[in-house]
C-alpha cells in the first residue's frame, strides 16, 4: 500500500542518515529545490545547484556534509544524496500496486506452471511449457512465448513480448513494447534467387537477474549461440541489441544506442545516448562511451572513449566538411615536402 508520509526521522533511519532539525516533521513527498514546498524533501548533489538552496521552500534537503552549513532548515547529512535520493524514491512511488490473480481474458496455455502471488493482467498470453516464478506481474497484453521461464518478482508492462525459449532472471522489469527474443539480423546473400536467404536464428536470450529494459527497446535471439544480458544491467528506451551479443553486468544503456551483432560487453561500461557499435569487437569492462560516438573497433582498455565534432554553425560546419574531404591530400603533401627536406647522402 502507498503511505502519503513519513517523519523526518523516518527518513532519516532508512536512509543511515544524520538528522539536523525537525525529527517530527512531516514529508508528504519529493521535489527539486526549486519546485518544493514545505513538506517536500528534497536533495543537493550538484554543486551547480547550490544556489537554490537560497530559495527553496523545502521542509529538509539531502546533502553532504561539506554543504550542511548552506541550508539553514532540517536536513539529512549523507555521504551520496544522489543514492540517498533514489532510494528513498520508492517510499514516494504512486505506481498501483498489482493485486495477485489472473483476468478472465488471459490466455494461458495448460501446460504453463504459473507461481503463487502472480498477476495476469488483460489479454495476456501465457505459451506452452512457460514458467513464471511468484510474484510476477504481467501487464495487459503481454505475450509470453511457448518455453520461456521468468524469474521470480518479474514485471512486465503492458504490451511486452517475448518470443519463445527467453530465459529471464529475478527482479527485472520490462517497460512496454519491447522486445526480448526476435530474430537477428541474419541473411545470406542468394544469387540463384536474385535476393536474400534467411538464416533461421536458432539461439535465444538469458536475460540476468535485477534487468530493466526501457520500453520499444528490442534484443534479438541469437543466431546459434544465445544472446546475453548479465544481471544488474540497466537499458533505456528504443536500444537496439543485435544476435549474438553479451552485455556484461551492471553495464548502462542510453536511449537510441544500437550494438550490431556479436558485439561482447564488459561489465560496469556506461553508454550515453545514440551511441552506435559495429559487430564482432570486444569492450573491455569498466568503458564509458560519451554521446553519438561511434565504436567501430575493438576497446582493450578502460577509460571514456569519444568520437564526432562538436555542434558548431552550419557555415563553419560546411568549411569544415570541406576541410575534411582535402585531409588525405594535404597528407600526402606534407609526407612529399618532408621526404624533399630530408638532407641527399654525399
Amino acid at each position: 500500500m502507498f503511505v502519503s508520509s513519513y517523519t523526518l526521522r523516518e527518513i532519516a533511519d532508512y536512509l543511515n542518515a544524520e538528522l539536523i532539525g525537525d525529527a517530527g516533521l512531516i514529508i508528504t513527498g519529493i521535489a527539486g529545490l526549486v519546485a518544493a514546498q514545505s513538506d517536500d524533501i528534497s536533495f543537493l548533489a550538484n554543486k551547480a545547484y547550490q544556489h537554490q538552496l537560497d530559495d527553496t521552500a523545502a521542509g529538509a534537503v539531502i546533502l553532504r556534509e561539506s554543504e550542511a552549513t548552506l541550508f539553514s532548515g532540517s536536513k539529512l547529512v549523507v555521504a551520496d544524496p544522489y543514492l540517498s535520493y533514489a532510494r528513498l524514491s520508492r517510499w514516494f512511488d504512486k505506481a498501483l500496486e498489482v493485486a495477485p490473480g489472473i483476468h478472465p481474458t488471459a490466455v494461458i496455455d495448460p501446460n504453463a506452471r504459473i507461481g503463487e502471488g502472480v498477476s495476469i493482467g488483460p489479454h495476456a498470453v501465457i505459451g506452452k511449457g512457460v514458467f513464471i516464478g511468484d510474484d510476477v506481474v504481467v501487464g495487459a497484453g503481454t505475450v509470453i512465448g511457448d518455453g520461456c521461464t521468468v524469474g521470480e518478482n518479474t514485471r512486465f508492462a503492458a504490451n511486452v513480448t517475448l518470443y519463445h525459449s527467453v530465459i529471464v532472471g529475478k527482479g527485472c522489469r520490462f517497460h512496454s513494447s519491447c522486445v526480448i527474443g526476435a530474430d537477428g539480423f541474419g541473411f545470406a546473400p542468394d544469387q540463384n534467387a536474385g535476393g536474400w536467404c534467411k538464416i533461421h536464428q536458432l539461439g535465444g536470450v538469458v536475460i540476468g537477474n535485477g534487468v530493466e529494459i526501457g520500453a520499444s527497446t528490442t534484443v534479438d535471439r541469437g543466431a546459434l549461440d544465445d544472446t546475453v544480458i548479465e544481471d544488474g544491467v540497466i537499458i533505456d528506451d528504443q536500444v537496439h541489441i543485435a544476435h549474438n551479443c553479451v552485455i556484461g553486468a551492471n553495464t548502462a544503456i542510453a536511449a537510441n544506442c544500437g550494438f550490431a551483432g556479436s558485439t561482447k560487453v564488459g561489465r560496469n561500461c556506461t553508454f550515453a545516448g545514440a551511441v552506435g557499435v559495429v559487430g564482432h569487437i570486444d569492450i573491455a569492462d569498466n568503458v564509458h562511451v560519451t554521446g553519438m560516438t561511434m565504436v567501430s573497433k575493438s576497446i582493450p582498455e578502460p577509460g571514456s572513449y569519444s568520437s564526432g565534432t562538436s555542434a558548431v554553425t552550419t557555415r563553419l560546419w560546411r568549411k569544415n566538411a570541406v576541410r575534411f574531404n582535402q585531409l588525405n591530400e594535404l597528407a600526402q603533401r606534407v609526407r612529399k615536402l618532408e621526404t624533399d627536406s630530408k638532407p641527399s647522402d654525399a
